[in-house]
This record gives C-alpha cells, sequence and structure tokens, in this order.
C-alpha cells in the first residue's frame, strides 16, 4: 500500500511540474500596482537613435523651384503602394542608401557624408547645409526627409518565426515586434525575454518580464534597429512530457499502464 501510494505521489508531482502555468505565457498581466480600467501614462519619447553601420536610409530631396536641379540627386526608390513589405524592404536594400564601413553614405551629385553616430535630424541638416552651400541658392526651397528604411530587428528562440523582420514604423513595441514574428508557443518563457542591443561601445542584454504590465515603464519596452529579440523555452519542453494539463494526463496513463502491465507480467512468473 506505501508503495502505491508512494508511486501516486510522484505521479502527482509530475502532474504539477510538466504542465505550464498560464502566468508564464499571458502576456501584460496586471498588478496590485496597476488596476482595472486605470490610465497609465507611456513615455513615448526615446532618445533619438543615432545610425549604425549597415543601416539603409531612405533619403528624398524636393524643391518646388528647382526640379530639374532635385532629380540629379534622386536614386529610383521602387516602392508602390501596393507593395508588401518584403517587396519594399527588398527595393530599399538594393536602391537605398547603405551606412557603409567607414560610416559614410554615398549620394547622387553630393559624393560621400558621415552618417556614423548621426541621429535622422542631424544627417537631414547636414544634407541641406551641403545642397544649400554647393547647388541651391541661400533663398531655395528645400525640403529633405532622412528614414530608416524600416525597422529591422532579429527574433530566435522560442518564437514562431525566426529569423530577421522588418516593420515599416518608426516606433515598434517588443510586444508588437513578437506579434509580428507569429507570436511565442506555448513552451516560450514570457517572463524572461531578452534584447540583445547594438552600442557605440559594445553590445549589452536587457532583461524583459512580458508577463507584467509595469514593463511599459521599461526604457526597453520600444525596441530599436539591429535589436536581437531572444525567447527562452520553459523547463518543460526539456521534459518533453507535454506542456497542457491533459498532454500530461495523457503521458501520466501511457506510465500507468505500462507500470501495471509490468507488475502483472511480473506477478504470473
Amino acid at each position: 500500500m506505501r508503495k502505491l501510494l508512494f508511486i501516486l505521489g510522484i505521479i502527482a508531482l509530475f502532474v504539477g511540474t510538466s504542465c505550464v502555468p498560464t502566468n508564464k505565457i499571458t502576456y501584460l498581466q496586471e498588478s496590485e500596482k496597476v488596476k482595472n480600467d486605470s490610465l497609465i501614462l507611456i513615455q513615448k519619447v526615446q532618445p533619438p537613435y543615432r545610425l549604425q553601420i549597415n543601416d539603409i536610409l531612405s533619403i528624398n530631396i524636393k524643391s518646388d523651384l528647382e526640379p530639374e536641379l532635385v532629380s540629379m540627386f534622386q536614386i529610383q526608390q521602387n516602392q508602390g503602394q501596393g507593395q508588401n513589405q518584403n517587396f519594399q524592404a527588398a527595393g530599399l536594400y538594393f536602391n537605398g542608401y547603405t551606412v557603409d564601413q567607414h560610416g559614410d553614405i554615398r549620394i547622387p551629385a553630393i559624393g560621400t557624408l558621415k552618417a556614423l553616430g548621426l541621429t535622422l535630424d542631424e544627417l537631414r541638416e547636414s544634407i541641406e547645409k551641403d545642397l544649400l552651400t554647393r547647388f541651391f541658392k541661400e533663398d531655395a526651397t528645400l525640403f529633405v526627409t532622412v528614414k530608416l528604411g524600416g525597422l529591422r530587428y532579429v527574433t530566435a528562440g522560442e518564437v514562431n518565426r525566426l529569423g530577421e523582420q522588418t516593420v515599416f514604423r518608426d516606433q515598434v513595441t517588443i510586444v508588437e515586434a513578437i506579434s509580428n514574428s507569429g507570436g511565442v508557443p506555448i513552451t516560450g518563457d514570457l517572463s524572461n525575454v531578452r534584447i540583445v542591443r547594438q552600442y557605440p561601445d559594445g553590445v549589452k542584454v536587457h532583461h524583459l518580464d512580458l508577463t507584467k504590465l509595469e514593463i511599459i515603464y521599461s526604457p526597453y519596452y520600444y525596441i530599436r534597429p539591429n535589436d536581437m529579440i531572444v525567447v527562452d523555452p520553459l523547463p518543460q519542453k526539456a521534459l518533453g512530457t507535454g506542456t497542457t494539463g491533459l498532454a500530461s494526463f495523457t503521458t501520466v496513463i501511457s506510465l500507468l499502464t505500462t507500470l501495471v502491465t509490468a507488475v502483472l507480467l511480473f506477478t504470473r512468473l
């Protein structure tokens, strides 16, 4: 009898540890600090992004007075309204302005400009200044826009779609980025998601708990270009016993059936 109770206790412990708890796979859970229907202020103004090597830029130069002169600085981008994101990303890769290994970009007629470490606004001002100094009159009306060729990031680990992803927006939260990658399966650990981020002095790793609603206050809630998002597997995946109660129950029934069969065969010998 004691042996049977011991076996049942082991089985109960096995079932309890093999199921994935919902608090590990549920996004943005409310806590005592954040009550239902409370107004949450999000700091959407982030420090300006500074350009890195291999960034791809979309640069557009316009002037109402001298359109023919403007045309000599342009590269045909081929970005139609009906094109999907993959086609747009490919078009920018071949026709955009890439920050090379020396930290420079090359613009037709203008030549080489330093871009590494500059913000988008600083690079725009540098282009405008060069154009007004060398090509246009001082009173010329110029309209220069400089944008990143999409927000590119990489997903790795327990994510449904791995590899490089591109979103054509200026701001993307980490929840949106993961959702854009197909989401995290039930075996992924949302309580310790890592962002591997590049900085001028190297690479840093930031840990985020996406199960807590307070994550929206984090300075890393919004991702940056070239971020790598890594989601680790839960221990239940390593056990290989099933991630839901039903799957674990089925496994236990199979083990019990095997155990009873072995006992019956042994007693008949």
